[in-house]
């Protein structure tokens, strides 16, 4: 099941295309259903765990060291298949690195949709990664400079409130829309103005 419906991406694609005519300015919109697998959780979590069976075996068994070791590496294994379903091992990551991770990957589709080459340095990436619950707003140096601090969190907010209300086109088209204004308050558009990125919410493949 897609991200959100073709119908609902259009109407961010002419959300977008909308604000760009009132600015020389770029809106790129990207939501990804996770910014990481995090397959390496459950190896890491199941390795720590099955590392602490052979102590208590030794300390209170005779077991010799072949039933030990098998033990050992039966757990491994059953914690390692408990551990694998994405529900569970996006449990087993602490908060503060999924949000890091989000936060990284928004910075990497802030680069790999050239927002960094816009002519003006006014490119403006709306980011959505719905496994962290997490979204942001980066923009280039040009807009940033010139937009109060809080601004983006401000919209962020309005975001992330219509996303966990299940309205995330709602979301996406007032971000956009917020956006947009900002951009044409300080880069109308000019004579020459280029559309230079895509008009387009871009969904990103999940994570295997």
């Amino acid at each position: 099941m897609p991200l959100i419906s073709d119908q609902g991406a259009k109407r961010i694609g002419d959300a977008i295309s909308a604000a760009e005519r009132q600015t020389s300015g770029e809106i790129v919109a990207v939501i990804t259903a996770e910014s990481s697998s995090y397959l390496y959780a459950p190896f890491l979590w199941a390795a720590i765990v099955s590392l602490l069976v052979p102590w208590p075996l030794i300390e209170f068994t005779w077991w010799p060291a072949t039933w030990i070791y098998l033990t050992q590496l039966a757990v491994f294994l059953a914690l390692l298949v408990a551990f694998l379903p994405k529900r569970v091992r996006r449990w087993l990551v602490p908060h503060s690195i999924k949000r890091a991770q989000a936060r990284r990957r928004a910075r990497e589709q802030f680069l790999v949709q050239n927002l960094h080459t816009t002519a003006g340095r006014t490119g403006v990436l709306i980011f959505v990664s719905l496994a962290e619950r997490h979204a942001e707003i980066l923009a280039d140096a040009a807009i940033n400079a010139r937009v109060p601090d809080g601004t983006w969190q401000e919209i962020v907010d309005t975001l992330t409130r219509e996303i966990g209300a299940g309205r995330p086109v709602e979301g996406f088209v007032a971000a956009v829309t917020a956006v947009g204004r900002h951009l044409a308050t300080h880069f109308p558009p000019g004579s020459a103005d280029a559309d230079e990125l895509p008009n387009h919410l871009i969904m990103l493949a999940e994570q295997d």
